[in-house]
């Protein structure tokens, strides 16, 4: 398991991925894939999660660096435990701003 860690009922995970056509995260849900994180199957047992981790590396052709995060139980679905996973659902980081942004104002004067 990535990051050495396990899930159990006290701390659930899910597989997460990024997407090869889009580029953005992606979340394990029933086997295929989800860009709504709220939808990923949700893992408490190691050996089914290490399963479910060795089906997603085996889509390389959809799917890049899957591993394993902790989550916990939300309202709607798992929550990121940590701030990088909460990050990574906020989306894309090519979002229009920054440099980027500068670069078309710069270009419309």
């Amino acid at each position: 398991m990535s990051k050495a860690f396990t899930p159990t009922a006290a701390r659930p995970g899910v597989i997460t991925a990024n997407d090869l056509r889009e580029g953005h995260n992606v979340w394990m849900c029933d086997g295929d894939w989800t860009a709504d994180p709220r939808r990923a199957t949700v893992f408490e047992d190691q050996a089914i999660a290490e399963l479910a981790l060795l089906e997603a590396l085996g889509q390389a052709d959809r799917v890049i660096g899957p591993y394993l995060v902790e989550v916990k139980r939300g309202p709607d679905g798992p929550e990121p435990t940590h701030f990088r996973e909460a990050f990574r659902q906020t989306g894309p980081s090519n979002y229009f701003h920054g440099i980027q942004a500068q670069k078309a104002e710069t270009a419309n004067v």
